[in-house]
């Protein structure tokens, strides 16, 4: 690794065809639609193209399924970490009792560790969800960091979006009514810091990046849906992103998503994404700007060698009471 350039580390949730119908409830999400055979090795190629190597945040439904399980080895033959994304992919996750959440969080282990023979270390709940109670659970069983946290006011508004696009009843948007966060998200810290729990443990927790100052978002989702007005808008505003987190001193947590990969023609049912419109082969190149454009002032690294990175230098990460008291 470069030591004159801090680190930006690259994970891709891995939310599966069904996983974005269910928190839409379209019903046909019962029959597990997948995209995954064709999907993993385009990300794979594109990643290995640009010598990357990243953390895949897996769905444990989805490695539970045998007929998954040679391409989600392919993730760590390739060289790739993998984190844990929930077992059932609901939104909802951090509002179950603690015991619910970590019959969640363990099944997915499980899953995962028989699919890829990779224990996951890192988990990042389902919409930026999560709670007191799940972090507690997380610290537990032994992670070695989170990831659900977005620091950003916006969350609410992504909310409404989701809900103004879909059927849901209102039993089912409540729900849902923590994702993508709250408005008071916006005050959690950017930089990676711990939790100190009750019992005097702490876990490492490292935020979803947004702009400093501002707290808005710059993952590739958000750029994309930026550059469908402007490519030359998405290039500036990402640049003035990168250049505030130097300022700032804070280093990058770049989020991608399947969708980020796939155009409305691919996934007619899920055309009503922002960016969609966008031909796959367009948002390839996007990507490929994003990356370099973002490694002229930072290295990439995966979650994990991020967050052994962190721990190696926990003197100067905040800490920061975590109260079981509900959000």
């Amino acid at each position: 690794m470069n030591n004159t350039q801090p680190f930006a580390c690259l994970s891709l949730d891995l939310d599966n065809h069904w996983a974005y119908l269910k928190t839409h409830n379209e019903s046909v999400w019962a029959k597990f639609p997948s995209y995954l055979e064709h999907l993993i090795p385009r990300v794979l190629e594109f990643l290995d193209a640009l010598n990357l190597k990243i953390t895949f945040f897996v769905v444990g439904q989805d490695a539970a399924f045998q007929q998954n399980r040679r391409i989600l080895a392919e993730i760590v033959k390739n060289g790739h970490d993998i984190g844990n994304h929930s077992f059932h992919h609901e939104a909802w996750l951090p509002s179950n009792p603690a015991a619910a959440i970590r019959d969640e969080i363990v099944a997915a282990e499980r899953a995962i560790l028989e699919a890829t023979g990779h224990k996951p270390v890192g988990f990042r709940g389902p919409g930026f969800s999560w709670s007191a109670e799940m972090i507690n659970t997380l610290a537990e069983l032994d992670y070695l960091y989170d990831a659900s946290t977005l620091p950003t006011y916006l969350g609410p508004l992504a909310r409404l979006y989701y809900f103004a696009k879909s059927r849901l009843a209102a039993q089912e948007k409540n729900e849902r009514r923590l994702l993508f966060g709250r408005a008071r998200d916006g005050r959690r810290p950017l930089k990676p810091y711990f939790w100190l729990l009750p019992s005097g443990r702490r876990l490492l927790e490292i935020p979803v990046t947004t702009i400093p100052l501002f707290k808005v978002p710059f993952h590739q989702s958000y750029l994309l849906y930026l550059s469908q007005y402007s490519p030359q808008l998405m290039r500036n505003y990402l640049d003035a992103s990168v250049r505030l987190c130097r300022l700032f001193q804070t280093g990058i947590s770049f989020l991608l998503h399947p969708l980020d990969f796939l155009d409305a023609d691919e996934v007619p049912d899920l055309a009503f994404f922002p960016g969609m419109r966008i031909r796959e082969k367009d948002k390839s190149l996007l990507l490929q700007s994003a990356v370099q454009r973002i490694s002229r002032s930072f290295q990439f690294v995966d979650m994990k060698t991020y967050a052994e990175v962190l721990l190696g230098r926990r003197g100067g990460l905040s800490i920061r009471p975590l109260s079981l008291e509900p959000r």
